[in-house]
C-alpha cells in the first residue's frame, strides 16, 4: 500500500509540474557601479567645490587613472593640469550643464601691463600626459574680442570625448608639436583660425561650426618633420555664415599639414577651399588635401592647384589611428 501511495504521489506532482506554467528565474544582473577618485560639486556635496582644487589634489606622476567626477553646474575658473600630473580623468555629468569658462584674451594687461597673449588666455590648459575629458563644455567666454583660447593642449596622448568647445577666434588651440591628440564626437564653434596649432590632432566623427564673422575653420602651424597636422575624418562642417564665406584653412607656418577626409561640408565652404596667409611660398610646402567631400561647400574641381585629393591607397595606408598615432591607441 505505501508503495503505491509514493508510486502515485510521484505520478501526480509530474502531471501538475507538466501542465502548470512554468515561473522562470532569471538573475538580476546588478547595475554597473562606477566609481570616481574626486567628486566637484560646486553645491558643496563632493570632495570640492571647484575643478582646480581636485586637480591641485592629484598626485604627480601618477602611473594609474584618476577619475575626477564634475557635476552639473557653471565653473568659472582658469584651469591647468599641470606638467607632469598625468593619467588625469574628467567626467562631466552631461555635457550641456557642465560648463567650465573663463573670459581671458589675448590683448588682456597682466599685473605689469603687459598682454598675456594667445597662449595665455586659454581658460583651460593641458600640459600633463595621458589626460582625458568626457561630457564636459569648455568655453572662452570673452567675446568676439580677439584670440581668445577656450582649451590650450600641450600634453601628449589626450583624448577628448563628447565635448564641446564655444569661443570665437582661436577658440582650440593644439599648440605643441609633440602632442597627439583625439577629438571623438565633439561640437567646436568659433570664428577666425578657430582650430589652430602645431600639434598631431585627430577629430572623428565631430561638428565644426563656423560662426558668421570669421573666415578661416583652421591655422596649422605643423613642424616640417611631422607627416600629419589636423586630420578630419567624417565630420560635418556647418555653420550660420554666408555662402563662400570661409576657407578650409591657411598656413601659419610654411609647413602646415590639414586634411579632411569623407567630411560632409556646407555652401560656407569657398570653391577654392584654401588660403595661402599671402606667403606664395608656402603654397610648395603645405599639405592641404581632402578625399572625397561632400556637400554644398565640396567643389573639388575648383580647389587650388596646390593642395591635393587623396587617392584610396592613400586614405586606407596613411589616415588610420595606428598610422597617424603610431604605439598610441586612444581609450574612450
Amino acid at each position: 500500500m505505501i508503495l503505491n501511495f509514493l508510486i502515485a504521489s510521484v505520478f501526480f506532482l509530474n502531471c501538475s509540474s507538466n501542465d502548470d506554467p512554468k515561473e522562470t528565474q532569471t538573475e538580476e544582473t546588478p547595475e554597473e557601479v562606477v566609481s570616481y577618485d574626486i567628486v566637484v560639486d560646486a553645491k558643496g556635496t563632493g570632495d570640492f567645490t571647484t575643478v582646480q582644487a581636485a586637480l591641485d589634489a592629484v598626485a604627480f606622476s601618477k602611473k594609474i587613472e584618476t577619475k575626477i567626477f564634475i557635476k552639473d553646474g557653471v565653473y568659472k575658473e582658469k584651469l591647468e593640469v599641470p606638467l607632469n600630473k598625468n593619467n588625469i580623468s574628467l567626467i562631466g555629468e552631461s555635457k550641456e550643464k557642465v560648463i567650465l569658462t573663463y573670459d581671458d584674451y589675448a590683448s588682456k594687461k597682466n599685473s605689469g601691463g603687459l598682454e598675456i597673449g594667445t597662449s595665455g588666455s586659454a581658460s583651460f590648459i593641458v600640459t600633463g600626459n595621458s589626460f582625458k575629458a568626457q561630457n564636459i563644455t569648455f568655453e572662452n567666454s570673452s567675446g568676439p574680442v580677439g584670440q581668445a583660447v577656450a582649451v590650450r593642449v600641450d600634453g601628449d596622448k589626450i583624448v577628448f570625448d563628447n565635448c564641446k568647445f564655444l569661443g570665437f577666434q582661436d577658440t582650440l588651440y593644439p599648440r605643441s608639436t609633440t602632442s597627439r591628440q583625439y577629438y571623438k564626437n565633439c561640437y567646436i564653434e568659433g570664428t577666425t583660425d578657430f582650430i589652430f596649432g602645431a600639434s598631431t590632432a585627430v577629430f572623428d566623427q565631430c561638428e565644426i561650426f563656423a560662426k558668421t564673422g570669421g573666415a578661416y575653420l583652421t591655422a596649422a602651424s605643423t613642424d616640417e618633420k611631422n607627416p600629419y597636422g589636423l586630420v578630419f575624418l567624417n565630420c560635418k562642417l556647418t555653420t550660420n555664415s554666408g555662402n563662400s564665406s570661409y576657407y578650409l584653412g591657411r598656413p601659419w607656418r610654411n609647413y602646415a599639414k590639414t586634411v579632411f577626409v569623407k567630411c560632409e561640408m556646407a555652401a560656407h565652404i569657398k570653391p577654392e577651399g584654401w588660403h595661402n596667409w599671402s606667403k606664395p611660398e608656402a603654397e610648395t610646402t603645405t599639405f592641404y588635401a581632402e578625399y572625397l567631400s561632400t556637400g554644398s561647400g565640396a567643389n573639388a574641381a575648383s580647389r587650388v592647384s596646390w593642395s591635393h585629393q587623396l587617392t584610396l591607397e592613400q586614405v586606407t595606408n596613411q589616415y588610420t589611428l595606428s598610422a597617424i598615432f603610431k604605439d598610441w591607441k586612444p581609450a574612450l
